[in-house]
């Protein structure tokens, strides 16, 4: 695929309190960033009455839900792209835990690579599955996918079609942080990217073939998202444990004030203030994610989690 080039990994400001082992090897993690290839209509198939003036909420909600009964039906969405992607070079400059000290790019890159060290060993000691790589491809505008078309407005997602996590990096600063006042932080980024890598975890295992209702307080939609949710922490806690291919270290701390804005984070995208922030009421009916208060709970629940059977959403009452 033809390589364009977009100037190499951003650089400063980059003040993170997530530090890197600089040591370690991060050159071969699955990131990749792509130009073009979108806008060909594949998410268009939902009515697009179902998402006007509902603002990001309901735009997130109503892809969430495509996704989900795409993949729960077995059918696809279809790409449609209008021309080939072309991978650029954002991310070849990567190389080092250094490099992801001083580059937002970088320690994406590096996160990564973290959630495959850590998932490649819990996932067969805690369940018998071995892990499946996926990646993680950023973009700009829109990209097609095996989900329909990607873009900055439905937020970051993974698509069981072709297990891939998705990503517009501009969501952070023009969405999370613009429309729904989030605080915003180093970690911020981290919570999301191991959110999607949980949903990949649940496809691995089987369980995304289980959700059969996708609104509602209690629905399987709520308890696959709280489970990732769940996911995220535990692999925020086991995170300065994960090595490179050559064992090397590669975060060399966590700290409070990490897991004080994933939490942030996890609040600014529960559905209660989603709608709040949108000036409507509380409607639990309309859920697809949960609460703020759930969404920080089941995060700090797989934080404190010994094993992964303790962020089973599907069997509780108590979400």
């Amino acid at each position: 695929m033809a390589c364009s080039s977009v100037g190499g990994p951003s650089r400063l400001p980059y003040s993170g309190r997530v530090r890197f082992n600089p040591k370690a090897d991060i050159s071969g993690g699955h990131v990749t960033d792509v130009r073009g290839g979108g806008r060909g209509g594949g998410m268009g198939n939902i009515p697009m009455g179902a998402i006007s003036g509902g603002g990001i909420g309901t735009t997130i909600v109503v892809i969430i839900i495509y996704v989900i009964v795409q993949f729960a039906s077995g059918s696809g969405a279809g790409t449609g792209s209008t021309g080939p992607a072309e991978k650029t070079d954002r991310y070849d400059q990567c190389l080092s835990g250094a490099d992801a000290n001083q580059s937002e790019d970088c320690a994406r890159v590096a996160v990564e690579e973290s959630l495959e060290s850590y998932w490649a060993k819990v996932l067969p000691q805690q369940t018998g599955k071995q892990l499946q790589p996926t990646q993680v491809v950023t973009f700009t505008d829109a990209k097609s996918t095996g989900c329909g078309d990607a873009t900055k407005d439905v937020g970051p997602f993974y698509c069981p079609t072709d297990q891939t996590i998705y990503l517009d990096t501009t969501f952070f600063k023009d969405v999370l942080e613009g429309q729904l006042g989030g605080q915003g932080g180093d970690f911020v980024e981290p919570y999301v990217i191991a959110h999607e890598f949980g949903h990949h975890i649940q496809n691995l295992l089987g369980t995304m073939s289980r959700v059969r209702t996708q609104q509602g307080p209690t629905s399987d939609s709520v308890r696959l998202e709280l489970q990732a949710d769940c996911y995220a922490g535990m692999w925020t806690r086991g995170a300065t444990g994960t090595t490179d291919s050559k064992g090397v270290q590669i975060f060399e701390a966590v700290d409070e004030n990490d897991i004080t804005e994933a939490l942030g984070a996890a609040k600014d995208v529960g559905d209660d203030y989603i709608e709040q922030r949108g000036g409507g009421d509380v409607n639990p009916e309309q859920w697809t994610h949960g609460s703020s208060e759930q969404r920080m709970r089941w995060f700090t629940t797989g934080y404190n989690a010994t094993d992964i059977k303790q962020c089973d959403t599907f069997s509780t009452n108590n979400l």
